[in-house]
C-alpha cells in the first residue's frame, strides 16, 4: 500500500532549462553550446558541473555559486514558471487521493525555502541535502527520508528522473520507485536495462500517478507500469 510519494525537484517538478540558460549567460557562452557540452558531458557519465568546468577551464562549483549569490543571480531559485505544467495539478491530485505528498532532492537550505512556499499547499515536506547532510545518490538520504515520514519505507513512492541517482539508492533504502521520461538523463537511459528493471513505474507524465497508484494500491496492476 502505497500512503505517501515524494518527488525528486529537477527534472521530475522543475523544468531545468531556466537554470541551464542562466549558467550558460553566467560562463559566457550561448544557451545552444552549453547546452551541446552538457549532452556531451552526461553521455560521458558527467553532469552539470562537468560540462561547466569544459566550458570554463578551472572552473570551481562552490566558489561560482557564491559568486552568482553575491552578484545577485543565486542558483537555488524557482519561480512557478519554472515548473512543469502538469507539476501542480498532479501534487494536488495525489493530495485528493490521500495521500501525503513531499519533495526531496539535492537543494540548498535556500532552495528548500523556495520550494516550501512555492508549494505551501500541495505538500507537506520539503526535504532537502543541504539541511540533512547527506546527498544522493546516497542510500542513506532514502533512509533518512524514510525516518521523516510515519510510514514504512516500502509505502513511500520516490518518483524521480534518474536511475542511478533516485530509483537504484531508493530501492536499496526500501522505497518503491516510479522513473519519468523527462529531462536528459531519462530520455538518455531510458531504454537501458537499469532503467527497466528498477522502477515499479515508467511514466510519461505525473499525471499519471494518481491513476497507477489507486490501482496499485487496489491490487489491480501493481508492478512495472509503462506510459
Amino acid at each position: 500500500m502505497i500512503r505517501a510519494v515524494v518527488l525528486d525537484v529537477g527534472e521530475c517538478l522543475v523544468d531545468e532549462t531556466r537554470r541551464y540558460a542562466v549558467w550558460a549567460d553566467w560562463l559566457g557562452v550561448s544557451p545552444h553550446t552549453f547546452s551541446a557540452v552538457l549532452g556531451a558531458t552526461l553521455a560521458a557519465g558527467g553532469g552539470l558541473e562537468e560540462a561547466c568546468a569544459v566550458v570554463w577551464p578551472g572552473f570551481g562549483a562552490a566558489a561560482e555559486r557564491a559568486a552568482r549569490a553575491e552578484a545577485g543571480v543565486p542558483e537555488d531559485t524557482y519561480t512557478e514558471a519554472d515548473l512543469y505544467p502538469d507539476a501542480r495539478p498532479a501534487l494536488a491530485a495525489l493530495r485528493a487521493d490521500g495521500l501525503v505528498v513531499g519533495v526531496a532532492g539535492n537543494l540548498t537550505a535556500r532552495g528548500a525555502d523556495v520550494l516550501r512556499g512555492l508549494l505551501a499547499e500541495e505538500t507537506e515536506l520539503v526535504a532537502a541535502s543541504g539541511e540533512w547532510g547527506v546527498a544522493k545518490p546516497d542510500p542513506a538520504f532514502f533512509r533518512r527520508l524514510a525516518g521523516a515520514l510515519p510510514f514504512a519505507p516500502g509505502e513511500i513512492l520516490h518518483v524521480g528522473d534518474r536511475w542511478a541517482y533516485d530509483m537504484r539508492p531508493a530501492s536499496e533504502a526500501g522505497l518503491p520507485t516510479a522513473l519519468v521520461r523527462r529531462g536528459p538523463w531519462a530520455v538518455l537511459d531510458w531504454e537501458s536495462a537499469e532503467a527497466r528493471a528498477l522502477p515499479g513505474f515508467r511514466i510519461g507524465g505525473l499525471l499519471e500517478l494518481s491513476g497507477l497508484i489507486l490501482n496499485a494500491n487496489a491490487g489491480r496492476g501493481e508492478g512495472n507500469g509503462e506510459s
